[in-house]
């Protein structure tokens, strides 16, 4: 198999991203387009109709390591949640759904689709959440 550069995966992305219509909830892009590294990401979530999360939008900070995507993104909440897998500081537990069981092929559009849709899921769907636009 061929194993392409960590550069030219992240560019996809970042074209993907780009290109993205935001019809799935998600969207995705460098945090600073001046980032020759492409290692600090911006993504937002819109919460999903009929859960707790509903008509709010949430924003997300990821990190992709000098490893990704051999190694996962990290990612942390900067709007507060309530949800079973984000830690006191908005930090996603690195055990967690797709985190947990990383694999080469996964992209930063995927870990911020499972997190949409882990806020549907009966664990998380009517959890009070903190009030509107309060960040970590």
């Amino acid at each position: 198999a061929v194993v392409v550069p960590r550069s030219f995966r992240l560019l996809d992305e970042l074209e993907k991203g780009e290109k993205g219509d935001a019809m799935s909830g998600v969207s995705w892009g460098l945090a600073d387009a001046q980032d020759i590294t492409l290692t600090n990401w911006n993504g937002t979530i819109f919460g999903p109709p009929g859960t707790a999360y509903e008509n709010r939008i949430y924003s997300l900070s990821l990190t992709a390591g000098p490893n990704y995507p051999q190694d996962a993104v990290e990612v942390r909440f900067n709007t507060r949640i309530a949800m079973g897998c984000v830690d006191a500081n908005g930090a996603i537990v690195p055990r967690w759904g797709i985190l947990g069981t990383w694999k080469r092929e996964f992209t930063i559009e995927n870990v911020l689709e499972q997190l949409r849709r882990e806020m549907t899921s009966s664990a998380n769907r009517k959890l009070p959440q903190p009030p509107e636009n309060a960040s970590y």
